[in-house]
């Protein structure tokens, strides 16, 4: 515009002509602040605005991180080392020692600091045997060396028990919108009890057999889910074994210090007329037992977020699990009683014909058919 621009823009806008003087520098200079280097727009320019809390007070974060994580800060009298977190509760106790934060902030502040919402995870097995990976190899070489001769190998045990009746069951599922599936807002065991689903892995054929039972899981019924798999599966499939091969954990129904355990397979090896080979997973390690990540994981998965209302649902959502990797499950309602705490005579256990491996002999053994 010339000489006097400055003031014709001064009166028509009101700006102070210092101003707009500092505006055209602004724009001549050759850094021209006023714009990023890709050619768009700054808000402000380079260095402008208000200075991060965290730079202002020095104290902050370390405040934070002795709050967030007190053992390790070594400030066992944090006052949020027995309750929750949350950003909330973090920024008021910040706020309580004098420090002028936002739960905002305090949320932006600690994804800076590396910390992120976590939930726990199952990875600490406890005290370990000395010989656990021993017994492992142990085992895997029992079932090659069974399965090399075309005998059968199966994996035991015994799934949670699960409350039946119209009770929440763990995981979603679709259904119409905002038309949930209701169910009894408390736990309480109701008339029809709970079901004890003892599971049958056959580990070469990737199939598996469950029984549902409605009373006691004892060391009987666990020998009987076994019988029942041999007599409508196994018995055909592997009609020319010489052996049976059978992993179990160490506790539960079918412990390695359960003689009833014993004493039921022992009958069972009189029936087949066949020796009955048992490998138990050393204490503490049940999880890497076979039937548990190939086939319990994935009925698990199969019943998510259904009410398990009945028995008859209970045995068709098992017995409809099925995996793309071919894993098939058979299933059956055991309505049987089996009686808790049974005992055994000495004469029963003496009547054993039990052959303890080498190794690990109360692991690992042989219950021979008797004469």
């Amino acid at each position: 515009m010339g000489y006097g621009g400055i003031a014709q823009v001064a009166r028509a806008t009101g700006i102070a002509p210092s101003t707009i003087g500092a505006g055209i520098r602004e724009l001549r200079s050759a850094a021209q602040p006023g714009f990023r280097p890709d050619g768009s727009r700054r808000v402000r320019a380079p260095g402008a605005g208000r200075k991060p809390v965290a730079e202002t007070d020095s104290e902050l974060v370390h405040a934070l991180n002795r709050l967030i994580d007190p053992v390790t800060r070594g400030d066992p009298e944090s006052p949020l080392r027995w309750t929750s977190k949350a950003v909330r509760k973090l920024a008021e106790e910040l706020n309580a020692e004098g420090h002028r934060v936002a739960a905002t902030t305090v949320r932006k502040l600690l994804k800076g600091m590396g910390y992120s919402l976590k939930a726990n995870r199952k990875t600490l097995e406890g005290k370990q045997h000395p010989d656990r990976d021993a017994q492992f190899q142990h085992i895997a070489k029992a079932v090659s060396e069974e399965q090399a001769l075309g005998n059968p190998t199966i994996s035991v045990d015994t799934k949670k028990k699960e409350l039946v009746g119209n009770y929440k069951n763990a995981g979603r599922e679709w259904e119409p919108k905002d038309k949930p599936v209701e169910v009894d807002c408390h736990d309480f065991m109701g008339e029809l009890g709970r079901a004890s689903p003892y599971g049958v892995y056959d580990m070469a054929h990737n199939e598996g057999w469950v029984s549902v039972g409605i009373s006691a899981d004892t060391a009987e019924f666990a020998v009987a889910t076994v019988r029942r798999w041999w007599e409508a599966v196994g018995a055909q499939r592997h009609a020319r074994a010489t052996e049976l091969l059978i992993t179990a954990d160490g506790g539960g129904s079918n412990g390695y210090q359960i003689w009833l355990w014993k004493h039921e397979l022992q009958k069972l090896a009189n029936e087949l007329g066949k020796p009955i080979r048992v490998c138990h997973l050393p204490p503490g390690t049940s999880k890497w037992n076979k039937i548990e990540h190939r086939m319990f994981s994935f009925v698990t998965m199969n019943w998510r977020g259904r009410p398990l209302t009945d028995y008859q649902t209970i045995v068709e959502l098992i017995g409809s699990t099925r995996t793309q990797g071919g894993l098939t499950v058979r299933c059956e309602l055991d309505q049987r009683q089996y009686l808790r705490d049974r005992k055994l005579s000495k004469a029963q256990i003496a009547a054993l014909n039990l052959t303890r491996d080498e190794f690990h002999g109360e692991w690992n053994y042989t219950l021979h058919p008797n004469k």
